[in-house]
């Protein structure tokens, strides 16, 4: 259950990632940061837990870049750290 609601979050961030049209050269490497670890969260490859430490350690960033010119993303990957937070990781 927990992991297929991961996967809808997952699939909701993704949508909202492709609406922000914001590109600084920051955020443009914060997206395809996010993007990558979707991508890896998604296929279930997870790796060791240096790995994963620092994937939610990037989007742990991400919500900071994103809180003041893009809440509900930043609200999306708070959900999503959340219920990485409740399997474990």
């Amino acid at each position: 259950m927990e992991q297929q609601k991961l996967r809808d979050l997952l699939e909701t961030l993704h949508q909202e990632l492709e609406q922000v049209d914001s590109v600084d050269e920051t955020t443009v490497s914060v997206l395809t940061n996010l993007r990558e670890d979707i991508s890896k969260l998604v296929s279930d490859n997870v790796g060791t837990v240096h790995e994963n430490e620092s994937l939610i350690e990037r989007m742990s960033e991400a919500v900071d870049h994103f809180e003041a010119g893009h809440p509900k993303l930043s609200m999306t990957i708070k959900h999503v750290l959340d219920s990485l937070a409740n399997m474990g990781f």
